[in-house]
């Protein structure tokens, strides 16, 4: 890839993910769930868009390479769902960003829901 077509897939990315969060508000009682999916990684995090804040946020960083990628994506889901709990969360709102909601992105959200967390 030459650095025109890098610049025009990342502009691309940006518009979906802005035409996702457009119709999207995360408040303090029902923050958004937003998901980042790396080639490696997932993380996700419980975001108040009136305050411009982070309140909760789950990462796989921290875990055993040995794990499957699904199985990751799986476990933040549960751990954002608990630290949620903790924070007196109990409803959020799912923010895909420019992403399919498929293989990862689906893991985190249903993990997420098993463990509690309403969306």
């Amino acid at each position: 890839m030459n650095r025109k077509e890098i610049l025009a897939k990342r502009a691309r990315t940006g518009r979906r993910a802005a035409r996702v969060r457009a119709r999207i508000l995360g408040t303090l009682e029902r923050p958004r769930l937003s998901v980042f999916r790396s080639h490696r990684h997932i993380s996700a995090q419980l975001i108040d868009d009136t305050l411009g804040r982070t309140l909760v946020s789950a990462s796989d960083m921290k875990m055993t390479a040995t794990a499957k990628p699904m199985e990751r994506a799986a476990s933040v889901g549960r751990d954002i769902a608990e630290a949620a709990k903790q924070a007196g969360i109990t409803s959020a709102i799912f923010d895909r960003g420019p992403y399919l909601f498929h293989g990862r992105v689906k893991a985190v959200a249903e993990a997420a829901r098993e463990a509690g967390l309403v969306f």
